[in-house]
């Protein structure tokens, strides 16, 4: 049964933004009193949070999907959709968030430290907040946007300022439950440790944290045994504890060869940009099991090669508990140190962000295809802007064309070479498709239509009251010219006919 995990892979969808109202105001004697629709609400967030109380990500190893509450829909009389629910993820101190392509995205390295890691959706504006004084009564609303939805890579770095390095059953696990109140399993096998353990340890006036790596075996920098998945928990400590077993009863090893092997793991282990490489970090050497007289007396024969090599060497033994007050003291001396050091070094300077004058934040991409050219539109308005128009109502469509021209989409097609219905396709992928009209970039606030029309999509066939009156005397004049007509006939038909009576 899995007991401990420092990777997983977050499958995330934040909350979808609520839609907006179109509702016009009706009251006795004030019919037609105005819009009044509501916004809708915004879609919930997926937090992270560095909780000191997690140690693991077990739980979202077993339940890897997480949901952000949908964001609620806008009402009449200017009611407001309810806001959708955000979810925090607690996650242990020391996590590295990744996306899906590697990148970091944020360190976990504080307590408290939170992290947005999917945003949820905008809800949409609702006819009340659309109108102006030329759009006084909007016939549409703005639908709300999908949140955030991908997937996050977490990934635990075990915050100790020390750490013990070694072969499996070398000892760590019983040194640092010898040093402090942590009690991991102990047993006689090879890979005990599964995990790492944390222990406190207070020496003096100075208190650290101390963290027992699994075992490492030779190859493990490329992935033998359990150390590459382990390895990462070194990076943050300030200081390493070389444990060495001087009793074990294996052939072919010996402390002065396990700690080679050791070596030449940490050196081959690359360490994030920034951070000192594992071997030039203070390195302190623990003789374990001095307890057995024949460790002991191994432990005399290496010490002195050890030292040679610029090492304070430690006799110690988790049984007797010999050593351990010296080693404890060396460490807090180290950490002591690293600390003043740390407070000394200059803060980073204050990041000052000003904002700047408008940027085109969209970009016209000519595509090759089977039907001549397509004009794609990437950026975050065009796209978020197409999200939330409704193309089942023409007013929303002109509402979205007069957006794009304001932005300058219009200029760019034009600079692009786009002519009158070219294919023009905005976001990624799929996207939205349709014809360009440049014709739809004229004013739509100075136009008067019935409300969710627009006369420049959906021009109106019928004809004004002034039209009809111009036709109805069109009308009456042909049928006055027409009587006016026959009675001259009439006339000049009757004079013929007495003529000749006369005659």
């Amino acid at each position: 049964m899995v007991t401990f995990v420092d990777r997983v892979t977050l499958h995330l969808r934040a909350g979808k933004g609520g839609n907006g109202c179109v509702s016009v105001r009706r009251e006795k004697f004030k019919p037609l009193a105005g819009p009044d629709g509501g916004n809708g609400g915004n879609g919930g967030d997926i937090v992270l949070v560095a909780d000191p109380q997690v140690t693991t990500l077990l739980s979202y190893h077993h339940s890897p999907h997480r949901a952000g509450g949908n964001g609620g829909f806008g009402m009449g009389d200017n009611r407001s959709g309810a806001l959708g629910e955000s979810i925090d993820l607690p996650v242990p101190v020391g996590t590295v968030v990744r996306d899906a392509d590697g990148e970091v995205l944020v360190d976990l390295i504080d307590p408290g430290t939170r992290f947005v890691v999917a945003e949820g959706g905008r809800g949409g504006l609702g006819n009340a907040a659309l109108a102006t004084t030329k759009r006084k009564a909007p016939g549409f609303a703005l639908l709300g946007t999908p949140g955030w939805e991908g997937e996050v890579v977490l990934e635990l770095k075990t915050v100790a300022d020390v750490a013990l390095v070694g072969f499996p059953s070398a000892g760590k696990s019983s040194l640092i439950a010898a040093v402090s109140a942590a009690r991991p399993k102990i047993a006689d096998y090879p890979f005990t440790t599964l995990h790492p353990n944390l222990g406190v340890v207070q020496a003096g006036d100075v208190r650290f944290t101390v963290a027992d790596v699994p075992g490492l075996i030779e190859g493990a920098s490329e992935g033998k045994g359990l150390g590459l998945e382990f390895l990462r928990h070194v990076e943050r400590c300030t200081a390493l504890v070389h444990v060495l077993d001087c009793a074990t009863l294996e052939p072919g090893r010996d402390p002065l060869s396990d700690l080679e092997v050791i070596r030449a793991e940490l050196a081959a282990y690359p360490v994030p940009d920034g951070q000192v490489p594992l071997l030039d970090r203070p390195q302190l050497v623990a003789l374990n099991k001095v307890d057995v007289p024949e460790a002991k007396d191994l432990a005399d024969l290496v010490r002195p090669e050890l030292e040679a090599q610029g090492y304070r060497v430690f006799d110690i033994s988790t049984v007797s508990h010999a050593g351990l007050r010296e080693l404890s003291f060396a460490l807090a001396d180290i950490i002591a140190q690293h600390r003043i050091a740390a407070a000394e070094r200059p803060t980073a300077p204050r990041v000052v962000i000003r904002p700047k004058g408008a940027v085109r934040d969209f970009e016209v991409r000519v595509e090759g295809g089977s039907y001549g050219p397509v004009y794609r539109i990437v950026g975050a308005k065009p796209e978020r802007w197409v999200q939330q128009t409704d193309f089942q109502n023409d007013e929303a469509v002109g509402f979205l064309a007069d957006r794009l021209d304001k932005l300058g989409v219009d200029d760019a097609l034009y600079k692009a070479g786009a002519i009158p219905g070219a294919t023009v396709v905005i976001g990624p992928g799929d996207g939205v498709v349709f014809d360009w009209q440049p014709s739809l970039t004229s004013a739509a606030e100075v136009m008067v239509a019935p409300r969710g029309s627009d006369p420049r999509i959906d021009p109106n066939l019928r004809r004004t009251t002034a039209q009809r009156r111009e036709r109805y005397h069109e009308l009456m004049d042909a049928k006055a010219a027409a009587r006016a007509e026959l009675e001259a006939e009439r006339i000049a038909g009757a004079r013929t006919g007495d003529e000749d009576a006369e005659r």
